[in-house]
């Protein structure tokens, strides 16, 4: 027996099932850690990934580049600040399931409108406590994010056999085109700008300039974000053309973030993005949309041992360099050594290296990998919409 797995508590080890256990997490190499079931029952497959954050799991639960994903929250206490219909990124919860170490504790938050475990039942979210998730999480970074199924079944006994064959059966990240599940269904207009204290969210008036937001999973607060930034917002799903896209006039195009496989979404998404490339509009892309525009440009995207999720991650801004601390969420990262000539790395991450942004030399078009729009700094990366709006200001 391992150190690692002769320190695991009885409700965690693989081999253990306590007598209160009615929830199980299962991996596809046949592992299995019992829990006590939260949220809705059931049982769902995804990759199992890690996200270090100490705050925003409601935010995190309803980011659309979740989809696919069981999340795995690192900080012991997950629910104590409720939820509220306030603090979304999506209509509902993209995740398949989340993994926590602590019990869901009632909710000690002045903005909370219900307990955590009652809005995980409302939206069909499966949720285990009770697992040592400094083991999961040590396994994750160490081996890679396995494909697992969460499951919670109330008063029952849980069929691990079975579970372990849908868990194996899951086809994973890599080649998953995920963004259409999240996409919009039809072009529609966005306005809303952001939250402030007592006043909630405000409204754009007066806009400056015309966006085209391109949804491949985009999250609410990028477009309050633009919004106000001073744009007026037309969101566009994952598949418009660019004729679809020009003919709304727009003084630059937004490729918002998503789920997935860059190269899957890419096989409709890239030729699109290069013709926008060719009419020299602005464009501004974030996670897969920087992504899939590094792809336009001829580099190369690979699949992360375990990808960067959190509200902690450094990166530092290679042409004034200054650090920003920055939120993340992504499982691919952009190839260094296929960047072609005439595009530069502008960002560089400080935990493992990896690509954190690009420019074109000679084209109002960039991109960063992390979100700017959420707040761990709190403001650090904000700027980059800011240089959004002087480009389309040129």
């Amino acid at each position: 027996m391992s150190e690692a797995t002769a320190i695991l508590p009885a409700a965690s080890h693989p081999l253990a099932h306590p007598a209160d256990a009615d929830a199980a997490v299962v991996l596809a190499d046949g592992s299995v850690f019992w829990g006590r079931g939260v949220g809705a029952t059931g049982a769902s497959a995804g990759e199992v990934v890690f996200n270090t954050a100490m705050t925003g799991y409601q935010e995190v639960l309803t980011d659309p580049s979740y989809a696919g994903q069981i999340i795995t929250f690192t900080f012991p206490h997950i629910g104590n600040v409720g939820a509220n219909p306030e603090d979304l990124e999506a209509t509902a919860p993209a995740a398949r399931g989340c993994i926590l170490r602590g019990a869901i504790t009632d909710p000690a938050n002045w903005r909370s409108t219900l307990p955590l475990d009652a809005w995980l039942k409302s939206n069909n979210v499966i949720g285990i406590t009770g697992i040592d998730t400094r083991h999961l999480t040590r396994r994750i970074r160490d081996h890679g994010s396995p494909n697992g199924v969460v499951a919670h079944l109330r008063g029952g006994k849980l069929d691990i056999a079975a579970l372990h064959e849908q868990a194996k059966a899951w086809p994973g990240s890599l080649g998953a085109d995920l963004a259409q599940e999240v996409t919009c269904r039809q072009p529609y207009e966005w306005d809303e700008t952001l939250w402030t204290q007592g006043v909630g969210y405000g409204r754009r008036t007066e806009p400056r300039f015309r966006v085209v937001a391109v949804d491949y999973g985009v999250k609410r607060n990028i477009l309050r974000s633009l919004a106000a930034a001073g744009c007026a917002i037309t969101v566009v799903p994952a598949t418009a053309t660019a004729e679809e896209i020009l003919r709304h006039r727009p003084d630059g195009v937004f490729l918002s973030n998503g789920p997935g496989d860059p190269m899957a979404t890419g096989r409709y998404a890239v030729p699109v993005i290069r013709d926008l490339l060719r009419h020299g509009l602005p464009l501004f892309g974030i996670c897969l949309g920087h992504q899939m525009l590094a792809l336009a440009l001829g580099a190369k995207t690979y699949k992360m041992v375990i990808g960067h999720r959190g509200a902690n991650q450094p990166v530092k801004d290679l042409a004034n360099g200054r650090v920003e601390i920055t939120s993340q969420n992504h499982g691919f990262g952009v190839d260094r050594a296929s960047l072609p000539a005439g595009v530069v790395e502008t960002h560089v991450s400080l935990f493992d290296g990896s690509v954190e942004g690009l420019r074109v030399v000679d084209r109002p078009v960039f991109s960063v990998q992390y979100h700017p729009e959420a707040s761990p700094g709190p403001h650090d990366s904000h700027y980059l919409f800011e240089r959004f709006t002087t480009l389309m200001a040129v």
